[in-house]
């Protein structure tokens, strides 16, 4: 089946002038697409002879909201969407000064086994396409009947794991022909894919890219991120420099602090020394309670004192205010709470 939702004007015109259609019936789908439309019946103004070849050919992609949950404590709201085969993917719409921003899914589960996040516990099913991370924000937006202004690529899921869709989905959102989110509005998440992390250097788009670090040493990060045993620490940071180097834009280090594990003062002051001289940002996270995993948040008084060390070193670090952590809608904590057949 032909995913139309996730096509630009020229490949949609080349879809239908290819099956025996007028090309500027292209354009008639792709106004439909944009005004959100559930299915091709909804397209009055083309004939239904082309209605009927794409009910057989083609599929509309959709996030649909199937459970929403709101914090008692902020404004923070989880959402569980049902994609058109029957899999879910959580999202997460926060508010902020500057307006909306949501957090959004890439994949069904995790392959990556970060020991700390609940999403890889629940196994992974398959990736999604560009027009499902569309869908996501598109039905976020009709839920709270306001445009969302940012996305963070930093749900369910590797975004670099799904390395074509997700890039396919930062030139779809970004376009007029979508929703036309600036590309600077937009941050992508990795937790150190190499290759793919000198590939999204290259392409310059003036995205955000976040880099998730957690340690500053091989043998503490392997720990916690299994990917550090194919990727290791000098290997993502060189890629990190390459980025900035190429783009001129600030990269971001998310580092979850983990009681006695990683936020220890001589640990503060490897990475500092890890990030002397770089154009970057540390966003410090108290890890979040994920269940079997064990571990306890720094103490406000290690979260202060990691922060200090860092500071006095140059480098630029926060700890992040955390959001929805009465609904588990916290940094590592989405999982697949449904399964096929459960809605």
């Amino acid at each position: 089946m032909t995913d139309v939702k996730s096509m630009n004007l020229s490949e949609l015109t080349e879809y239908i002038t290819s099956n025996g259609f007028e090309r500027f019936r292209a354009k008639q789908i792709l106004d439909w697409i944009k005004r959100d439309a559930h299915s091709f019946d909804d397209m009055t103004n083309i004939p239904a002879k082309l209605r009927d070849f794409l009910k057989a050919d083609a599929y509309l992609a959709s996030a649909e909201i199937v459970r929403a949950q709101h914090s008692r404590i902020d404004d923070t709201v989880k959402y569980l969407y049902k994609l058109f085969d029957g899999e879910y993917v959580e999202g997460v719409l926060m508010s902020y000064h500057h307006g909306r921003t949501i957090c959004i899914s890439t994949q069904v589960g995790c392959k990556m086994g970060c020991t700390f996040c609940a999403t890889g516990k629940s196994g992974f099913s398959r990736s999604l396409t560009a027009s499902e991370m569309v869908a996501q924000i598109r039905s976020a937006e009709t839920d709270c009947s306001e445009r969302i202004s940012n996305v963070v690529l930093m749900g369910m899921g590797e975004p670099f794991d799904n390395y074509d869709n997700v890039i396919r989905f930062l030139r779809l959102v970004s376009s007029e022909d979508s929703l036309n989110i600036g590309m600077r509005h937009i941050t992508v998440s990795t937790c150190g894919i190499v290759p793919r992390m000198y590939e999204f250097a290259d392409l310059k788009l003036q995205c955000g890219l976040s880099v998730s670090l957690h340690a500053p040493d091989d043998e503490s990060r392997s720990r916690t991120m299994p990917i550090n045993r194919r990727y290791p620490v000098a290997e993502v940071i060189r890629a990190s420099r390459y980025y900035t180097e190429k783009t001129g834009r600030r990269i971001t280090f998310e580092y979850a602090l983990i009681d006695s594990e990683n936020d220890s003062d001589e640990t503060a002051r490897s990475l500092a020394s890890l990030l002397k001289g770089m154009l970057c940002h540390v966003n410090l996270i108290p890890v979040n309670n994920v269940t079997g995993a064990g571990y306890k948040k720094s103490s406000l008084k290690r979260q202060k004192v990691f922060v200090d060390i860092l500071s006095a070193h140059g480098i630029n670090a926060t700890v992040r205010r955390t959001l929805g952590s009465d609904i588990d809608a916290s940094c590592g904590q989405l999982r697949r709470k449904y399964t096929k057949g459960d809605a």
